[in-house]
């Protein structure tokens, strides 16, 4: 069969979010298509090309030879295609997730990447956790997260990068009547006997959970045990009525009703916040956020951190040497903890 004139372009991106996933069903999901009309486009760019390019069973679907053959021109049609569009002010949204409203650094940092490209479309979304915004990052359905980078499974961060951003000091929500509410700052030892909420079970939190593990281990302060996962801040703040334990949180968590919110000190516990994206990411818009995000953290002095700072010694490490290597974004010199 001789080669067509003429691909569309939507035959490709069909093609090689198959090839990127292997799994008809997911690809279809990460394009917003009924996985049958995915499949037609798949066959129908088979038919055009006169090759097979996909091997498809019950239980898998790996790409044949001239898949393999088609992947890197097919990358390569698709980033010039998206590169025309920008160049004419048609690039599609940059999706940023900012992991829940009312947290403060991820949405300074897309505020001032508006301001530095205001011709180009960044968008917010909100997928409360790290870990459930990482899987989403992956499938390119996300283009970029906030979070604690060293708490994710090694075999997500095996397709991410990312950009130190901020130490942020940790805090604890209290019942307004809760013994330690009058105080201005709580003492880390204050929390001793204490049962402490952190997000236990929540799928999506698994790396916020793991960072209170880290901070109450020997100090007498008890992890709360799973609960319903409550969905919206009326639901929050019922179970948290009902429970009365306090909550593990950030320093800009936003308020809420009959609580307050007492920063934790003696030594001051950070929570590590990186700008996460997935590795081989291009868009216009991207730069612009990587530029925002290094020049918020060095007016604020969000990577320099207090003198008697903690964050556990795997987050220092993962936090230090990108530190070192992100020197061309920015980034202020990297900061020493208490481990």
């Amino acid at each position: 069969m001789p080669a067509p004139s003429h691909l569309d372009p939507r035959l490709l991106r069909a093609f090689l979010t198959v090839a990127e996933e292997l799994h008809f069903t997911r690809a279809a999901a990460r394009l917003y298509v009924a996985q049958q009309a995915l499949s037609r486009d798949v066959r129908r760019l088979e038919r055009e090309l006169g090759a097979e390019l996909f091997l498809r069973t019950t239980r898998q679907v790996t790409l044949t030879a001239d898949g393999e053959r088609l992947l890197p021109y097919a990358r390569r049609v698709l980033q010039a295609q998206d590169d025309l569009l920008a160049a004419f002010g048609q690039a599609r949204p940059l999706l940023v997730d900012l992991n829940s409203p009312g947290l403060v650094t991820g949405r300074r940092v897309l505020h001032r990447a508006r301001e530095i490209v205001p011709e180009l479309e960044l968008m917010a979304r909100y997928e409360s956790g790290l870990t459930y915004a990482a899987g989403e990052l992956l499938a390119g359905r996300l283009d970029a997260s906030f979070g604690r980078f060293a708490g994710l499974d090694p075999v997500l961060r095996a397709g991410l990068d990312h950009q130190p951003v901020r130490y942020e000091p940790m805090a604890v929500v209290l019942p307004e009547d809760h013994r330690l509410a009058a105080l201005q700052a709580v003492p880390l030892d204050a929390l001793a006997g204490e049962t402490v909420y952190a997000g236990a079970g929540n799928p999506r939190t698994p790396e916020w959970t793991d960072l209170a593990r880290h901070l109450f281990e020997g100090r007498g302060i008890e992890l709360a045990s799973p609960v319903p996962l409550a969905v919206g801040d009326e639901e929050f703040e019922r179970m948290m009525a009902k429970t009365r334990n306090p909550v593990l949180a950030v320093v800009d968590f936003p308020a809420m009703p009959s609580t307050v919110l007492r920063p934790l000190i003696d030594p001051v516990p950070l929570s590590p916040v990186s700008l996460v994206w997935r590795k081989g990411l291009v868009h216009p818009a991207f730069d612009a956020l990587r530029r925002a995000a290094a020049q918020v953290a060095a007016e604020e002095g969000w990577l320099s951190g207090p003198a008697d700072g903690w964050i556990p010694a795997i987050d220092q490490n993962v936090m230090s040497s990108q530190q070192l290597a992100r020197g061309n974004h920015g980034s202020p010199a990297c900061a020493t903890f208490v481990a």
